[in-house]
């Protein structure tokens, strides 16, 4: 039982990286970290790490095959579309005219959270393999995700608020190399 419960930890934690990433790029590019929006950002993340593997453990090995062949070009084109616009958006000149928009709607969020979690549905197919509870493994996984999301955005604010334009890059290159590092990890020429 302790076993089961601590392999569900870990897996939780693993699955939790790229979203605690992305998490501290969001940070990086907002002017006050609210509490809400670290909320938003925490169920919005967590919420997809608990339902994809979910969906993966009903899926199984039906569609596992299809999933895990494209995932890798998936995350990242998503991943090097947003951080591509975040950099943009860290040079654009007329910041007057920029208007702010809502960091945490569905528009800005949805692409990150989907990105983030299409591993968890490989991850989902794989319980179903192992001995695990899969209620308390998907739980774990959501929770455990929105910790680490909304601690990411409070992070992300502490090193932003000093450098803002320089941090937005900086979080936009980070999303890019996350891209980058799961396409050629997937393509097996480099191994982490």
């Amino acid at each position: 039982m302790i076993s089961m419960i601590v392999q569900s930890l870990l897996i939780s934690v693993s699955v939790a990286m790229d979203a605690f990433a992305i998490s501290i790029g969001k940070g990086l590019t907002v002017h006050k970290a609210r509490f809400v929006d670290a909320l938003k950002c925490g169920l919005w993340f967590g919420g997809f790490q608990a339902l994809f593997p979910l969906l993966g453990f009903f899926a199984a090995a039906a569609f596992a095959s299809y999933v895990t062949a494209v995932d890798h070009w998936i995350i990242f084109g998503l991943l090097a579309f947003i951080g591509g616009n975040m950099i943009r958006e860290a040079f654009e000149e007329d910041e007057e005219n920029a208007k702010e928009t809502p960091e945490f709607d569905w528009r800005h969020m949805l692409p990150l959270a989907v990105a983030c979690s299409i591993d968890a549905f490989a991850v989902g197919v794989s319980l179903g393999l192992m001995q695990l509870n899969v209620a308390f493994a998907v739980t774990s996984m959501g929770v455990v995700t929105a910790l680490f999301s909304i601690a990411g955005i409070y992070i992300g604010r502490v090193f932003g608020s000093r450098w803002q334009k320089p941090a937005q890059i900086a979080g936009g290159v980070v999303l890019i190399i996350i891209g980058v590092k799961v396409l050629l990890e997937h393509l097996g020429l480099i191994a982490f």
